[in-house]
């Protein structure tokens, strides 16, 4: 019974985390496509080239929602419902977020970088390395003016930080599985950094 409901949670945070907030609230707000401009990302950095700060600032917050009710959700029914899920399947709850934020079934399995999504997702299973990780991003942002470059400072820093404090292997592993897949989604803006080309 409970690998039922383990397969519905994972089939409904998926479904949670491929809701394009970034799309439909700039769609909303100034009747725009946001694939059609700018970077084309659904993510709050190119909401808020299209349609300003505000916007964006919901589109963030949402994002980052998409994560940690699903974490908190399974936290919840562990420990006062008293389910038993199995080992690790916290991390696979966490991981259909992230996996529906990038490839939401919604926008024919495209969608954003992931990063917000990856933190919220992240909140309550590893607080010290997202705290410290967007501490990290701040710093590298206001150095370097890229947000891009502060994004993948995220991407590394999490599983180093997660090391340093010496919390359990599968955390690490889902960090590094996270970074890795924040890197890859990075691909062009990597590329543009190189030649000097990305947007701030």
């Amino acid at each position: 019974m409970t690998i039922v409901l383990e397969i519905t949670l994972v089939l409904l945070t998926y479904l949670l985390g491929s809701i394009p907030f970034g799309y439909i609230l700039t769609k909303k707000s100034t009747g725009k496509n946001i694939r059609e401009f700018g970077s084309g990302n659904i993510g709050s950095t190119n909401v808020k080239r299209v349609a300003g700060k505000k916007i964006a600032f919901f589109t963030q917050l949402l994002d980052m929602l998409k994560g940690l009710l699903p974490v908190s959700t399974v936290i919840i029914l562990s420990k006062y419902c008293e389910i038993q899920f199995h080992e690790n399947f916290i991390f696979s709850v966490a991981f259909a977020s992230i996996l529906g934020h990038n490839f939401s079934i919604f926008l024919k399995f495209k969608g954003g970088k992931g990063v917000n999504t990856t933190l919220g997702a992240s909140l309550l299973l590893a607080p010290e390395a997202v705290l410290i990780s967007v501490a990290i991003y701040f710093i590298v942002k206001l150095v370097f003016k890229y947000v891009s470059l502060g994004s993948l400072s995220i991407a590394v820093s999490m599983p180093v930080v997660s090391m340093i404090f010496s919390q359990s292997n599968s955390t690490f592993i889902y960090l590094l599985i996270c970074s890795i897949l924040i890197i890859l989604m990075h691909t062009d803006n990597i590329i543009r950094l190189i030649k000097g080309e990305e947007n701030k």
